[in-house]
């Protein structure tokens, strides 16, 4: 499966809202930013905003928040956080990712993940990024290792929460795009119109 990771144009509405009632009921954090009955335009300017670091919060640190299309289908999501706070050191890492449930076990996360670190990589400069989850999520832990991830350690959770395994992937060997087909040097870095194709794993 080709997948292009980047922010949905306005004529796609209808994919993003498909996506979204197919998702956030069973992943709640699916869309970072959005309000009920936020109008799709100020949803993509809000994007926009939080990549550039503006408007954030006290909690939030700049962010990339791109879309997974096969074709003109929403597979996923992923956010590329910029830097790190305690809480993200700690439990949310450089990077999240969530695959739309019909789309899961495909391999969709891997590549997702695969290409967002040539571009943690090649737009923000990170040499290596911090990855994060649920130490009982196997899909999850089989699909950072597949990329590289280095176990730091596994920590309890936050309050409520299931205790968090932390690792580590090295960036610099994400280059490989003769065989992926991925994000190339020299190719247009606004993600608002950036593709990003690798082959899944799958």
């Amino acid at each position: 499966m080709d997948l292009v990771l980047r922010v949905p144009r306005q004529f796609e509405e209808a994919e993003f809202l498909r996506a979204h009632k197919a998702t956030s009921p069973s992943a709640p954090n699916f869309l970072h930013y959005y309000q009920e009955g936020m109008s799709f335009r100020r949803y993509l300017e809000v994007l926009a905003e939080q990549e550039r670091g503006e408007n954030l919060t006290a909690k939030q640190v700049p962010a990339t928040f791109l879309f997974a299309f096969a074709g003109t289908s929403i597979v996923g999501r992923v956010s590329i956080r910029h830097s790190l706070n305690p809480y993200l050191e700690r439990f949310g890492g450089h990077i999240g990712y969530v695959v739309v449930p019909e789309y899961r076990r495909r391999g969709c996360a891997t590549a997702i993940l695969r290409q967002s670190l040539q571009i943690a990589r090649q737009k923000l400069g990170l040499t290596r990024v911090l990855l994060t989850c649920d130490d009982d999520n196997v899909g999850s832990i089989r699909t950072i290792e597949k990329n590289g991830g280095v176990l730091e350690s596994i920590i309890a959770g936050p309050p409520g929460g299931k205790p968090k395994r932390r690792y580590w992937i090295a960036t610099t060997g994400c280059n490989r795009n003769e065989r992926s087909g991925g994000f190339r040097p020299g190719q247009r870095q606004s993600f608002g119109s950036h593709f990003c194709r690798a082959r899944s794993s799958r």
